[in-house]
């Protein structure tokens, strides 16, 4: 007879997840870090007692807003490349709600984590309860049902047993290379309490591993031979070498064949800035050497990338009759644009396909000239990056970062202006230390998506710190969890660089013909009271070192006495909003512009904007 033990369906959660390991580097390890959380009735009774008893082994992090903590949880799991997660759980009704667009970020950055979120009555004898939308044609419709959208697994439990079912499912879903992102799990307030009689085995130790899918033998071998009759391949490196922890095997393989390699944003830190077979990034934020080498490539290869518009320069940055070839585990990913396929892990399939070529090699004047291209691109971002060069900007603050780091410091960005300039500038001393948050390009991630790197990084006891680039406008949005760095002791170095609004947005404004309205302060009209921040204050008024620098220099000295720092520091520096932008390296990027216009500018914008769209490929 089959042994049980009766639990509570949130005690049986957490038990269960306790219970669930992984090998890293030859080491088992619990693959729930812990999790992230904020009380309300929704979740404190029953899920909040159920964690209780397993804090040391599951540590909850309290956070301060439920967007930041799945920022936190998404910034984990990039850290630990998808090996690891943590979950977040948050209260019925507006706690859940906030989570949202941390689960839309972790989807479209194909990242694990777990949302466990309170739910209405199941027995709706109360209803309507507290913070219960409803739908007066359905009754089961809720506010949890939004997360169908942003969820690789969604689930509501209504009776206690069926989480035999859905927590499996929802760690296999995490698990996987192809389908990997987030997982929700509604848990009705009700159900969250109800007993029932567990059998023992489903809480057993369970060590699993993230499988490895071998490419088809015929798609290696049609690989193979695209490759050995290009005259000119270029290989664009994406996240996915990363997560497939084949940035050993990508370089080998680049180095016996002797390609060129452009790198995406998520694939910033593959390759050394250093490598000579390091050509720099790729696409709208890339440099001009990428893009000349992807401009004239005759086959590019594609491997562990989605090919966002952003790396493509909306399919503008390749020739018309380049041959695109991708390597993806995903076959969504793999497919796009007509692209000839191997479907399949990265390392496996870049071994596959190395075996194939022998000892080919790409044409010697072909890598030469992309070489001499790149070498132009490195004299202009030295350049780019000297201060004095012109007013305070990004790229000097970038360049005072970088000299003074360690090679192993993670460097986190998100969204607005940083990540261009950071991508641009930016020269990798350590493979995977780079993480630009643009699959959702979401402001706010910056500071505490870098608070759950910094978690996973001590838990590593990584001798390095974890360094954030954040504009005004992502630290007006969210910067609470510079306290939550504080609280919980994990040391973050985070630049406030202060350009008096959106100021990127204005640029595309500015460039699209327009005048400047409602990015910048000075230019909002309804801010009567042109008044600038305290950020220095503000950040000191949460627990931070902070201080104000008035140039990338005094940036540098101040970084210097942040890194001997132990605890989080926050030093602030204006940058100039029109003058600071990186000018190089931009590929063409479709925004949508009036075709009609009283204005002349925005009528003369729109004819520049269009006047090269005949690059753009159709579909093939």
């Amino acid at each position: 007879m089959t042994k049980t033990v009766r639990l509570t369906v949130a005690q049986a959660i957490l038990r269960w997840l306790e219970a669930q390991y992984i090998v890293i580097d030859g080491v088992e390890t619990r693959i729930c870090g812990g999790g992230f959380g904020i009380f309300g009735h929704g979740n404190v009774p029953c899920l909040g007692e159920a964690i209780y008893p397993l804090r040391d082994v599951l540590p909850l992090y309290r956070g301060q807003n439920e967007q930041g903590m799945g920022f936190a949880a998404a910034g984990y799991a990039k850290y630990h490349l998808r090996r690891r997660f943590m979950f977040c759980t948050a209260s019925a009704g507006p706690g859940t709600a906030n989570l949202l667009t941390a689960a839309a970020l972790a989807h479209a950055n194909r990242l694990p984590m777990l949302m466990l979120c309170g739910d209405t009555f199941i027995t709706r004898l109360p209803d309507p309860v507290l913070q219960q939308l409803e739908h007066f044609g359905n009754p089961t419709l809720g506010v949890n049902d939004a997360f169908k959208a942003v969820s690789r697994f969604w689930d509501r439990i209504t009776h206690p047993a069926q989480i035999l079912n859905s927590l499996p499912a929802a760690l296999a879903t995490m698990l996987d290379p192809a389908d990997c992102g987030p997982a929700f799990i509604g848990l009705p307030q009700d159900v969250q309490g109800w007993a029932h009689d567990y059998p023992e085995t489903f809480f057993d130790k369970r060590v699993h591993r993230i499988r490895r899918q071998a490419p088809d033998t015929v798609e290696v071998a049609e690989a193979v031979e695209i490759l050995r009759a290009a005259k000119r391949p270029v290989i664009i490196a994406g996240g996915g070498v990363q997560y497939s922890g084949a940035v050993a095997e990508l370089t080998a393989f680049a180095e016996a064949h002797d390609i060129p390699v452009i790198e995406t944003i998520a694939g910033r830190a593959n390759l050394l800035d250093t490598h000579p077979l390091n050509i720099g990034p790729v696409g709208v934020t890339g440099s001009d050497s990428a893009n000349w080498a992807a401009e004239r490539a005759d086959v590019v290869f594609a491997v562990g990338t989605r090919l966002q518009d952003f790396t493509t320069g909306s399919w503008t940055a390749f020739a018309h009759d380049a041959h695109l070839m991708t390597l993806n585990v995903g076959r969504h990913d793999a497919a796009k644009h007509l692209a000839t396929t191997v479907v399949g892990d990265a390392k496996l399939g870049l071994q596959a396909i190395g075996a194939g070529l022998g000892d080919h090699r790409a044409p010697t004047g072909w890598t030469q000239s992309t070489q001499a291209e790149r070498a132009k691109w490195t004299d202009y971002v030295a350049e780019n990056v000297k201060p004095g060069n012109r007013p305070n900007s990004y790229a000097q603050a970038i360049g005072a970062v970088n000299a003074l780091c360690a090679p192993t410091d993670r460097v986190v960005a998100a969204a607005g202006g940083l990540p261009a300039e950071v991508t641009a500038n930016w020269r990798t001393l350590t493979p995977g230390t780079v993480d630009v948050e643009f699959g959702f390009s979401c402001m706010g991630y910056e500071i505490a998506g870098a608070w759950g790197a910094r978690i996973a990084q001590m838990e590593a006891e990584a001798d390095s710190d974890t360094i954030v680039f954040c504009g005004d406008g992502s630290y007006l949005l969210m910067n609470s969890d510079i306290y939550s760095s504080v609280l919980t002791e994990k040391k973050l170095i985070i630049l406030v660089l202060d350009n008096g609004g959106f100021a990127v947005i204005n640029k595309l404004q500015n460039n699209t013909g327009q005048a400047s309205f409602n990015n910048l302060i000075a230019d909002t009209p309804t801010a009567t009271h042109q008044v600038g921040v305290d950020f220095e204050a503000h950040a000191a008024a949460m627990g931070a070192i902070a201080e104000t620098v008035s140039n990338p220099a005094e940036l540098g000295e101040a970084f210097t006495r942040a890194k001997a720092a132990t605890r989080t520091s926050v030093i602030v520096m204006k940058v100039d909003a029109y003058e600071g932008w990186t000018t190089g390296g931009h590929a063409w990027w479709e925004v949508g512009t009036a075709e009609v216009s009283e204005d002349e500018g925005v009528r003369k914008g729109h004819e520049d904007w269009e006047s090269t769209r005949h690059k753009q490929r159709q579909g093939v």
